[in-house]
């Protein structure tokens, strides 16, 4: 851990994800209660702000992740962040000008920017982030997200309504040019030396390296099924509060909060024991602990049941998100990244979203125990492909490489 927070690459990477996620929260809760504020809380309004965030991932996470590949990740990333400032600055004029509708604009062009900055990261990780302390490193990144999942909201809230829509977006400008500045002081990057090629072929040789790689298939399996599983009963969280417990729905901001603190603590302590967990004999224990838990939660009418369920699988999720993104940039080629992370981070959020189209109309015409019933079922899934996970494959090919220079 000492040596890592020594190394200044990742912590100006870290620094950069702090201002991020500060500036993503900023803009989420600013630009929703301005929504609703000018559409006297139209849902189909609301919704589509969620529908330009996730729209993205669909169009432009593959090619961001291609293009990533043959960029400058240095240079992605803090032109990434510029370009952002620029473009929140053109939405502030356009919302002083008087059409609001442009801050959709400005959630499009954010969530775009980021398919393109998000596998440069990880191609800094590889190259300047010695193996044994990636765990470690992810570990971090996920602790930090976790703790910006419950202070985000807070500082969102009070910004926008201290301040309004204007002192926010200026918020969102500054933010992204103190992250490029901070991008700056990456060491450079020089390209591995390659045949050239064009931008179609590198998609293919993406996809043949994903087909011909079973460990990433086993990785994709796993992230569909995670997803759906996860998308039936996430809108559903909300019964849980109203229907099991009986509690008002402004109750269900502490047990999202339980979830973010168990996220948080849970990233702290896979952050220290990552080198020395097994990954598939722990997400295999993490499964078969989640998928009881969606059953139990369901069936529990009890608040000292419910939350600490709620954190426990908060701590639990932490586990999984780290482990499986420290096994792909340890086992991935450091050329084939930005594809990579470009085709799989797409599948989950794909299979979420199909996940939740279907969990209003499955609880309409069964109930609420049988729909987290399902989705528990669903997750076991995901322990036939885990099993198919060849742990050692990428550190016996790193040797046999070594061996062969």
């Amino acid at each position: 851990m000492n040596s890592l927070l020594k190394n200044k690459v990742f912590l100006r990477v870290m620094l950069s994800d702090i201002l991020q996620n500060m500036g993503i929260w900023i803009r989420n809760i600013a630009l929703l209660f301005f929504i609703m504020e000018h559409t006297n809380h139209n849902p189909v309004m609301v919704s589509m702000l969620t529908v330009i965030e996730y729209a993205p991932i669909f169009l432009f996470s593959f090619i961001g992740g291609a293009l990533a590949d043959r960029w400058n990740p240095k240079k992605t990333m803090v032109w990434g962040d510029f370009l952002s400032a620029a473009s929140v600055a053109v939405i502030l004029l356009l919302v002083w000008m008087g059409y609001w509708q442009a801050v959709f604009l400005a959630t499009f062009v954010s969530a775009i920017v980021s398919q393109f900055s998000q596998p440069c990261s990880s191609k800094i990780f590889k190259r300047f982030v010695p193996e044994e302390q990636v765990g470690t490193a992810i570990g971090l990144v996920q602790s930090l997200f976790s703790l910006f999942f419950i202070v985000g909201p807070v500082i969102g809230t009070f910004i926008y309504v201290q301040l309004g829509i204007f002192p926010s977006l200026i918020c969102l400008i500054v933010i992204f040019i103190l992250s490029g500045c901070v991008l700056i002081g990456l060491p450079e990057t020089e390209k591995e030396d390659e045949e050239p090629s064009n931008f179609t072929e590198e998609i293919k040789k993406g996809f043949s390296y994903v087909k011909g790689n079973s460990n990433l298939v086993a990785i994709c399996l796993m992230f569909m099924v995670i997803g759906l599983s996860g998308g039936l009963i996430q809108p559903l969280d909300v019964f849980i509060v109203t229907e099991r417990l009986g509690l008002d729905k402004e109750h269900l901001q502490w047990f999202s909060a339980l979830a973010g603190v168990g996220m948080l603590i849970g990233g702290i302590v896979v952050s220290s024991l990552a080198g020395r967990l097994n990954v598939r004999t722990t997400l295999m224990a993490v499964f078969l602990f989640d998928a009881s838990a969606i059953v139990i939660e369901a069936l529990s009418t009890t608040v000292w049941i419910t939350a600490p369920l709620r954190f426990l699988t908060g701590f639990f999720l932490a586990f999984t998100q780290v482990m499986l993104s420290m096994f792909m940039i340890t086992n991935v080629e450091e050329k084939y990244i930005g594809r990579v992370n470009g085709l799989i981070s797409p599948i989950m959020t794909g299979f979420l979203l199909i996940g939740t189209l279907f969990s209003g109309p499955f609880m309409a015409s069964f109930s609420l125990v049988l729909v987290f019933t399902i989705s528990a079922i669903i997750l076991l899934l995901a322990l036939f492909p885990l099993s198919r996970l060849k742990v050692n494959l990428g550190k016996k090919a790193a040797q046999s490489n070594q061996a062969k220079a």
